[in-house]
């Protein structure tokens, strides 16, 4: 473990102020890279891993990296999670393909994982320059200020995600004509590490997370854990950040997680 993390915090603004801002709503279109159908990188990315790669080695001897675009490259890396080492896991803008359209939703991730378990985590948003950190059992916050998720509202208030496709046809029209009928507000921000920070400060309320990729959400669920909301797997096992499986989901208290996981279940 490393003993001061506002040296992490300091890379990340460093990496945001030199690399990632210089690049907003200025990407050429030579600098966005389609890695996969849909699936958007950019020079901001790749040189702000590169960054982030060289330097957070530094404050942990013997540490390893896994970073999203280090496993386009070569998805062995995800074999990391499988030693001893102490693992950097790192989202150098989450949200990229806001970021290439100019939205504001986007941010840049950065998690500490020993043994599988995400021990500390940060999310960065570079344009307000704020960062949440959390520690496992030492509680999580936003610029020195303790994050707290508040009581949940009623459900026909919540603000939510569920994506429909971790479920074979023909249920997902089903789960989306439901939830649209039970819940406030449905929709996605296609930014893991915003969403999540929301729930923390209560802003949003749940999600259900089909893919489960730690550069994703690693940090995030530790620091909603840590404010106080629940992070389950939908099938009942324990989250690991390395894990490839389906199905996350996420609330402000462990009565609202079951009950939309029942509603999930079509127990409703």
């Amino acid at each position: 473990m490393i003993s001061d993390p506002s040296k992490v915090t300091d890379l990340m603004r460093r990496a945001a102020v030199d690399i990632v801002l210089p690049r907003f709503e200025s990407l050429k279109s030579h600098e966005i890279i389609e890695k996969a159908p849909g699936d958007l990188v950019t020079v901001a990315d790749l040189e702000s891993e590169h960054f982030l790669t060289q330097e957070l080695p530094k404050l942990l001897p013997g540490s390893l990296v896994v970073g999203e675009e280090a496993h386009a490259k070569n998805p062995e890396i995800l074999r990391r999670f499988e030693e001893p080492n102490p693992i950097w896991v790192i989202d150098p803008v989450d949200g990229t393909k806001n970021f290439t359209k100019g939205s504001k939703t986007f941010c840049m991730i950065v998690a500490l994982v020993v043994g599988n378990r995400p021990m500390m985590g940060w999310i960065h948003d570079p344009l307000k320059n704020v960062t949440a950190f959390a520690k496992e059992g030492e509680g999580a916050w936003l610029e020195g200020a303790r994050l707290t998720v508040p009581a949940p509202p009623p459900e026909s208030d919540m603000i939510g995600m569920l994506d429909s496709r971790f479920f074979e046809e023909p249920r997902p029209a089903e789960v989306r004509a439901q939830a649209k009928a039970r819940f406030g507000k449905l929709g996605s921000l296609s930014c893991a590490g915003q969403d999540l920070l929301a729930q923390a400060k209560g802003e949003r309320h749940f999600s259900f997370y089909r893919r489960l990729w730690p550069w994703d959400h690693a940090a995030g669920t530790l620091i909603l854990r840590e404010a106080g909301g629940v992070v389950e797997r939908f099938d009942g096992g324990l989250y690991r950040a390395g894990d490839r499986v389906h199905g996350l989901l996420t609330a402000p208290a462990l009565d609202t997680w079951r009950d939309i996981r029942d509603f999930l279940k079509g127990r409703h």
